[in-house]
């Protein structure tokens, strides 16, 4: 079997158009391209969203870690195609379904972003994701997204 690719935050940044602050996957390791991986968050409380949600009780919200997971799979989709840094596609949500929050994303979490896909149909793509802290999962949902030519 082989081993899991690992791609750095230099990487992520060719495969998707996203930059600080909204840019919230760290590292990236493709447990098989184009089908499953898992996404990397380190939060700190330097994130421009713990300074309003909420300064007293500083709480990742909760559209950012789907926002996390969608980037993840983008990532994941975009992992099967070698030249992905030459070509000028983006990756484009469509839906989100079955969300649910479990337990609260402080800073100082490592927010781990596991994503497998379940369904492809051309250029349309329906992933399964998890998002945990410490082996405990924080949030799920169901994405489906499609590759567009820029």
């Amino acid at each position: 079997m082989a081993e899991n690719k690992i791609y750095d935050i230099n990487e992520i940044m060719k495969m998707l158009p996203h930059r600080y602050p909204f840019l919230l996957v760290d590292r990236l390791e493709v447990e098989e391209p184009g089908v499953k991986g898992v996404g990397l968050k380190n939060l700190t409380m330097n994130e421009l969203f713990f300074q309003g949600h909420f300064p007293n009780n500083p709480i990742m919200p909760g559209v950012l870690q789907i926002e996390a997971m969608a980037q993840t799979a983008g990532c994941v989709v975009m992992s099967a195609d070698e030249n992905y840094s030459e070509k000028k596609r983006s990756v484009l949500f469509m839906s989100v379904d079955g969300v649910k929050f479990r337990k609260p994303v402080r800073p100082g979490d490592q927010l781990k972003m596991h994503l497998e896909k379940i369904k492809e149909r051309r250029n349309i793509f329906v992933f399964k994701g998890v998002s945990m802290v410490d082996d405990q999962v924080v949030s799920e949902a169901e994405l489906t997204a499609m590759i567009v030519e820029e």
